[in-house]
């Protein structure tokens, strides 16, 4: 347990823990645990971001600067995950082909206008998003990780982050995660309790159909299939938190 919290920890964060033992094991405790994790690293933005409000920073000079210090904070791989998965589905190749694509250290262009827009949408969201909803976005986002690495769920390649991942996290772990969630997003909007998790809700499914397309044009899962769905999960998130 112990050593897959480290590795949920490692994985997701900067935080430089000791490595303890690495295996599907401990990877199925670690994708498990991914959403209490995301509420984690929520609370320090959302933290963040309150405390440039309070220091008379503009709305979106704050919201910016709190969209980069998450990318920071989890070493900007869940947005290079977004952009070669990106550039990967918009190559309309399948297969071997487009997992080459994925593994191409350059950015093409539909990775580089989906890290805009990404971006560019998180940070507007959070001029008008609160505390609670900051915590339930980047939640939402680690709840997309279990959800990806759910039981039926195969890897794309034999090897790497995907292989050692994938099918681990069992349905009453993911139940659980998204019992927590649900739990924490009923904050997110003060007075419309059922706001926020409706919007973890509708991040979900939208993280399911990227899925099932990866699966049909990739074969599975990787390591940036995962990032792409941390993005889109946090990012539908705050737009329908926000929304009035």
């Amino acid at each position: 347990m112990l050593d897959g919290v480290r590795l949920a920890v490692t994985t997701l964060t900067v935080l430089p823990l000791r490595a303890g033992r690495v295996d599907r094991s401990t990877a199925a405790v670690a994708m498990s645990v991914a959403p209490v994790v995301g509420a984690l690293l929520g609370l320090a933005l959302a933290g963040l971001h309150a405390g440039l409000r309070a220091a008379g920073s503009p709305e979106l000079v704050a919201a910016g600067l709190t969209v980069a210090a998450g990318a920071l904070l989890t070493r900007g791989l869940h947005l290079d995950g977004l952009a070669d998965t990106v550039d990967a589905l918009g190559s309309y190749r399948s297969g071997p082909a487009a997992l080459e694509i994925m593994k191409k250290p350059d950015i093409g262009p539909f990775g580089v206008v989906a890290l805009c827009a990404t971006v560019l949408v998180q940070s507007a969201a959070l001029t008008a998003a609160g505390p609670w909803a900051v915590v339930t976005a980047w939640a939402a986002g680690r709840l997309a990780v279990s959800v990806a690495c759910r039981r039926g769920v195969p890897p794309a390649r034999p090897d790497g982050l995907g292989a050692m991942v994938a099918s681990t996290v069992p349905f009453t772990a993911l139940a659980a995660g998204a019992a927590f969630v649900g739990g924490v997003a009923l904050a997110a909007v003060p007075g419309r309790p059922w706001q926020g998790p409706a919007a973890v809700a509708l991040s979900l499914f939208a993280v399911v159909l990227i899925l099932r397309h990866a699966v049909r044009r990739f074969g599975g899962i990787t390591g940036d299939v995962l990032g792409a769905a941390v993005e889109l999960a946090v990012t539908l998130t705050l737009v329908v938190v926000t929304l009035s």
